[in-house]
């Protein structure tokens, strides 16, 4: 059961002014780096860049945490904070402030993206101290960390439409930016434009929404993006109904569905979904700090953290609902599968982001937003644990990413191995880890919203998912730090632990990855501990997104919850089997089913069927026609070429016979065209 969110009354915020300065320090790193960079020709000393870059982003936690702390202290209902900088846009009725907003929603997103935030920064001193691939690229990798994190910190800070939009995209700016950092290899400039690509085309969707929602709101008398009067005056519009084109089935739809399938298109680009995730694996291709920042702990989440903004919508359009949770579930159990035959250790990881973002999903189409933030946040813990240790094991490697030549690892880099395991098994859902506490808090929203059609069989989805998780997740484990070392003498003689500026952030992100559930712990457990109100971060959210109580006895709650354990047990004890009992099993079963194991390796050949319907299709189109047809042959040839080789022929066949040198003759037509004009004013 969901209890409809609060709306925010405008006057109930109050204001300050210290919120401008969250997302302005980063922002003034990024144009320190950028003047010097971009104006000046010159960089600064390493020294000076860590100071900057490092120091403006811990700044900016710094004051998150302050401004945290103001936000506990207003009464319950009223926390919010507003920092009206300037009037962006004005037109008669409607205007459009520069401000930002501070609830409990964005607070928690403002503590994820520093707080994660300044760990990697921290991580990525150690980590690009020794990137010499291009000149400047160590001021220009922070300079792009810092835009992003500045944009990023707009997006969620955001008060209206229009400055979540800015930020929604600055981050694909700086995503294109840091994925093709390395711009000399054609794949990194490729993975990088392929990631601005796919994501326009979810934009798209997002701006339709916003234009429709916009104009809806306009013609019901309340022409407004602010999020807090959208969402007084949405009960003005929610039942009105749209005539669907016949192109698109027809048939009238709800407004609020209608406007909540154009935003979730938006949230299928930014969080990779189906059928918009393929440009996420890709993005692997950037460093490994990036991978973690943008790529598993913030820049994924906006559509998460977008859909829980617009919680309302949602709630007033079923069927929007109903899609955005069985898009959820199906992109978390296919890319699950394809996670189970990777080998690249990062791109496993990629495939995990993805099913993660599902689960997120599922949790916000079943109404349990709360939850949905709750996963969010121990994500983003874990996953970035997750792949700085990865990036730890590669530095160890010498920029090896193949798990095939890894194995027995956990004596060489001791701390790597212990802080990589803890989030292994907080993202496979092990009591009590941060992973067990949000992930069961989902599946139970699934369990019980019978009001998503088919919600039984999404459970069952999540829940062979989660064993799917605790598989592959085990096996990159088992296959990276177990067994025999399969790679060579010479990298096995080099392997060594990195510096502790890599080292320190992974020890804290395993203390949040091991205790950060604490934040939400299900209620079922603070009865039986005697706790009141254990899920502090629901009840902290239930201002913004509404409380979400599952009516489920408390036995059948600890049940379930039993029940995704043994699963997840499953999915461990099978990959201690296959890959640390008897690791000649897995080439056998590859053997047998080989159809199915080259399906899964090459990710159901989605990226093939794309590039056969619409990329090369595109690329003919814009060559032979847009190219050869209108650029080369119409303007060029015709428009340019044709209009030069007429003037030329006109002065070549015609012209040049009035030129003959003779002063006398051009006397004569000078006076003769004297005459002309005269006869011709005078008649």
């Amino acid at each position: 059961m969901v209890e409809a969110a609060r709306a925010l009354p405008t006057l109930a915020a109050t204001p300050s002014t210290l919120l401008r300065w969250i997302p302005l320090l980063p922002l003034i790193a990024a144009v320190v780096h950028g003047v010097m960079l971009g104006l000046l020709r010159r960089t600064l000393s390493r020294g000076a860049v860590i100071a900057l870059s490092v120091g403006s982003v811990i700044a900016s936690f710094l004051l998150s945490v302050v401004a945290f702390g103001q936000l506990i202290g207003l009464p319950e209902g009223q926390r919010a904070f507003v920092d009206d900088v300037y009037t962006w846009i004005g037109a008669g009725r409607f205007s459009a402030e520069m401000s930002f907003l501070l609830d409990p929603l964005s607070a928690v997103m403002i503590l994820v993206v520093t707080g994660v935030g300044s760990l990697i920064h921290v991580y990525s001193v150690g980590y690009m101290d020794d990137d010499h691939r291009d000149d400047k690229g160590f001021q220009r990798f922070f300079c792009y960390l810092n835009l992003f994190t500045f944009s990023m910190l707009m997006l969620v800070l955001g008060d209206n439409l229009l400055v979540l939009f800015l930020g929604w995209e600055g981050v694909g700016l700086c995503s294109y930016l840091l994925i093709g950092f390395w711009y000399m290899d054609k794949w990194n400039a490729y993975c990088g434009s392929k990631a601005f690509i796919v994501n326009r085309i979810g934009d798209f969707g997002f701006l339709l929404g916003i234009f429709l929602l916009f104009s809806s709101l306009a013609a019901a008398g309340h022409p407004t993006v602010a999020f807090r009067d959208i969402a007084a005056a949405f009960p003005r519009i929610a039942e009105q109904t749209v005539q669907m084109p016949d192109l698109l089935g027809g048939g009238e739809w709800k407004l609020a569905t209608l406007i909540g399938v154009l935003f979730f298109v938006g949230a299928m680009g930014k969080s990779a979904q189906i059928p918009l995730y393929v440009w996420l694996p890709d993005a692997m291709a950037g460093p490994t700090p990036v991978s973690a920042l943008i790529h598993a702990a913030t820049m994924v989440t906006a559509g998460v953290y977008m859909v829980c903004r617009l919680n309302f919508v949602y709630t007033a359009g079923p069927g929007a609902a109903a899609l955005v949770a069985w898009i959820g579930g199906v992109t978390a159990l296919f890319a699950a599968t394809i996670a189970i035959t990777q080998t690249d250790i990062k791109k496993v990881l990629a495939y995990s982001t993805v099913s993660q973002l599902g689960y997120m999903f599922v949790a916000a189409g079943c109404g349990a937003f709360s939850g949905a933030i709750f996963h969010l946040a121990t994500h983003a813990f874990f996953k970035a644990l997750l792949f700085l240790g990865a990036g730890s094991v590669i530095l160890a490697m010498h920029h090896e990413q193949d798990v095939d030549k890894m194995g027995g690892l956990r004596k060489a880099i001791p701390i790597t191995h212990w802080t990589f395991l803890v989030g292994v098994l907080a993202i496979s859902g092990i009591p009590f880890f941060s992973g067990f506490f949000s992930k069961d808090e989902i599946l139970l929203a699934a369990h019980g919203a019978e009001q998503i059609p088919g919600h039984e069989a999404l459970w069952a989805i999540g829940l062979f998912t989660a064993g799917l998780t605790a598989l592959y997740m085990f096996r990159l484990y088992f296959r990276t730090f177990h067994g025999s070392f399969r790679g060579t003498s010479e990298q096995l003689h080099h392997v060594h632990e990195p510096a502790q500026t890599v080292l320190v952030p992974l020890v804290v992100l395993a203390v949040l990855s091991a205790a950060g559930g604490l934040i939400g712990v299900p209620q079922v457990y603070g009865d039986i501990l005697g706790v009141k109100n254990a899920n502090s971060l629901a009840h902290f959210l239930a201002q913004v997104v509404g409380l979400h109580e599952a009516e489920v006895p408390q036995a059948e709650e600890l049940r379930l919850a039993a029940l995704a354990v043994l699963v997840a047990s499953i999915g461990i004890a099978l990959a201690w089997w296959l890959y640390v009992q008897a690791p000649s099993v897995p080439q056998r079963v590859r053997e047998s089913v080989g159809w199915a194991y080259r399906l899964l390796f090459g990710k159901y050949y989605v990226d093939e069927l794309y590039d056969m319907l619409f990329v090369n299709p595109l690329k003919w189109i814009s060559e032979n026609v847009f190219y050869k047809g209108v650029d080369a042959g119409l303007v060029d040839g015709v428009l340019v070429n044709g209009s030069a080789n007429a003037v030329q022929a006109v002065a070549a066949r015609a012209l040049k016979y009035l030129q003959s040198g003779f002063a006398q003759s051009y006397l004569f037509f000078m006076v003769a065209g004297a005459l002309a004009i005269v006869a011709w004013l005078v008649v």
